[in-house]
């Protein structure tokens, strides 16, 4: 009995010691679990949510490109991309290799890849792959859990839904380079693109807009569980342009697989209405990159497919440019409306004989008749009376040799000699380098826009400047309405004078251009020819009875007309270029008449898209 009494006691100790000891080590562990769900569950919580949430930036929607109708010129289409997160990843070259076993990348690419990952912040996924198609997704789902911090999304590509035929308007858009995304980090996210030509590129900044971001839940094996947040960012602005995608249809319709440039321009304001050169590209295989053999056939292409011509192409404007030296006369008073030459069909000047076209005897004309038959030899002697220099100062006013400009990269002003420039150039001037600058040969050279402007101003005198862009964002900009052009530094008689000229060759049966005129009730067109030599003739040829049309393509006069509408209330001016055309009024001056035709009856100058309207939707792609 004492031993079971000592047994019970000892027994009764221990439990006290387990129970108290189990006690105590609950306590603990309901200290430790109320620390950490309540007094400190705002931290835990917080560093939960950090480890399994991450974000990274989305490139915004680049703005639409319309005409001045709202018909969609340069818009998005979605396609889909995968996108590698590296900070997801326990072994982000482990992912790329599965990756690679799944969609077979270049080295190129691979070595791409590489590059981007060494040098991008976390929070700018690197593109994999861009334009996924079908198989390629089915593969990446089905190995989803190979692949931690791939994420596969829908991206935007530029879609130009009148291919060619806006090319050079337009332009085009294409990946940021190294020095570019140096200089800007955004540029490097994934469907970011740079304007590089035309509209594209001048109006980037405004087309771009701001990043967006994504904000996504992932499990502890970097796989995207859900989408939390996201905000697409502010897409790029909307530019309308003052084009009309009917005219600009037309005009490169006329044109056809001639080689040369159309412009058309609202003669009150100075907008584009259509810019069409011939021949053309496909801009939108710049978005994805241009194969090779494709580049290398543009570049040798003598045609030059990838120069607009409009704004870039010089050409020697041939007696375009007569206009301007009767302008230049009559301003240094060298020349008067009654003032008589007379043409035997060749000047002759020291020993050196200059020929009338065809040599053709106009006989005694005054400057009206000159400019209705196009008479050589009476501007030979009209820019030998007044001189280089002042012709030179005329053509500036007039927009010829200048800087327009214009809102798209890369134009040219073109090239209207001085004695200055001569000098400059070490050429020794002479009377005869003055003899033909007469007839717009020689050392000048004119773009096809510039011809425009200069008709445009000869036929409402005002200084109206070239411009593409209508509105941004809504926004109505600066020349979109007559009144913003000031008066041209013209004598208004002077302007009478020569306009009456450009009647009489489009109106008349004597002028080079009557087969141009239009067959409308109430409505003239006035406007000018021009046939300028890339060849020059040698006595040989001369003799043997040279005749433009039977030589090679390249060696054949370039062909122009400059025009504009109505005659009595300008509203529509237009240059047109032929190269090797032969004459301008049988190859150029017909495209004219039926720009000028669409123009009068359809009205893109009086007409415009309402504020606000929302422009015409591209359809989206699927892969394929």
């Amino acid at each position: 009995m004492k031993r079971e009494t000592k047994d019970r006691a000892a027994f009764n100790r221990r439990t006290l010691l387990i129970g108290t000891a189990q006690f105590g080590i609950f306590g603990a562990i309901a200290g430790r679990l109320y620390n950490l769900q309540v007094a400190k569950h705002g931290k835990y919580a917080l560093l939960a949510e950090q480890n399994s949430i991450s974000e990274r930036l989305e490139a915004p929607l680049r703005g639409v490109i319309t005409d001045r109708f709202g018909t969609v010129l340069a818009g998005n289409q979605q396609h889909w991309r995968a996108l590698f997160m590296q900070g997801l990843a326990p072994d982000p070259q482990v992912v790329l290799d599965n990756f690679y076993r799944l969609v077979p990348l270049s080295d190129a690419e691979k070595a791409r890849i590489a590059t981007e990952l060494a040098h991008r912040p976390g929070y700018i996924p690197v593109l994999l792959k861009d334009y996924l198609d079908w198989p390629d997704m089915a593969a990446l789902e089905v190995n989803t859990p190979d692949l931690p911090g791939v994420v596969v999304e829908a991206g935007a590509s530029r879609f130009y839904p009148f291919g060619p035929g806006l090319a050079h308007a337009v332009g085009y858009v294409a990946r940021p380079n190294a020095r570019e995304v140096a200089a800007d980090p955004v540029l490097c996210l994934p469907g970011i693109r740079v304007g590089r030509t035309g509209v594209e590129s001048w109006q980037d900044a405004a087309l771009r807009g701001v990043p967006g971001f994504v904000q996504t839940e992932t499990n502890v094996h970097g796989q995207v569980v859900r989408q939390l947040a996201r905000d697409p960012g502010t897409p790029g602005q909307t530019v309308a342009l003052a084009l009309d995608a009917g005219l600009q249809a037309l005009a490169v319709q006329r044109l056809g697989a001639l080689t040369g440039a159309a412009v058309m321009l609202d003669a009150t304001t100075g907008e584009i209405l259509a810019l069409a050169s011939s021949p053309s590209f496909d801009p939108s295989l710049f978005d994805k990159g241009v194969p090779s053999a494709i580049w290398d056939s543009w570049i040798s292409d003598i045609k030059d497919p990838l120069q607009d011509k409009v704004i870039a192409g010089l050409f020697a404007p041939g007696s375009t440019f007569k206009p301007t030296v009767a302008l230049a006369a009559m301003k240094a008073g060298t020349l008067t409306p009654e003032t008589i030459l007379t043409c035997p069909g060749f000047f002759k000047l020291g020993d050196h004989v200059f020929w009338c076209d065809n040599h053709t005897a106009h006989g005694s004309i005054t400057v009206t008749t000159a400019l209705q038959v196009s008479c050589d030899v009476f501007f030979y002697q009209v820019a030998l009376g007044v001189g280089i220099d002042p012709i030179a100062r005329m053509a500036t006013r007039l927009g010829l040799g200048t800087d327009l400009g214009v809102d798209l990269p890369d134009s040219e002003p073109g090239l209207v000699p001085t004695l200055d420039w001569a000098r400059r150039h070490g050429i020794l001037w002479v009377e005869g380098s003055t003899v033909v600058q007469g007839i717009g040969q020689g050392y000048t050279e004119l773009t096809p826009l510039a011809l425009a402007t200069m008709i445009a101003r000869v036929a409402t005198g005002s200084a109206v400047g070239p411009h593409i862009t209508r509105r941004i964002g809504g926004v109505l900009q600066t020349g979109g309405n007559p009144g913003d052009w000031p008066a041209l530094d013209v004598d208004a008689g002077h302007l009478a004078v020569v306009r009456q000229g450009l009647f009489e060759v489009v109106n008349t049966p004597a002028g080079t251009a009557y087969g141009a005129r239009l067959i409308m009730p109430n409505v003239q067109m006035a406007g000018k020819t021009g046939t300028a030599q890339v060849h020059n003739n040698t006595a040989a040829e001369k003799q043997q009875g040279f005749n433009d049309l039977t030589m090679a393509w390249a060696q054949r006069p370039n062909a122009l007309f400059v025009a504009y509408a109505p005659y009595d209330n300008p509203r529509y001016a237009v240059a047109v270029v032929v190269e090797h055309g032969d004459y301008g009024g049988l190859s150029a001056a017909p495209i004219a008449h039926d720009m000028m035709v669409y123009a009068l009856t359809h009205d893109p100058a009086g007409r415009d898209v309402p504020l606000g309207a929302t422009p015409q939707a591209t359809p989206e792609a699927t892969p394929s």
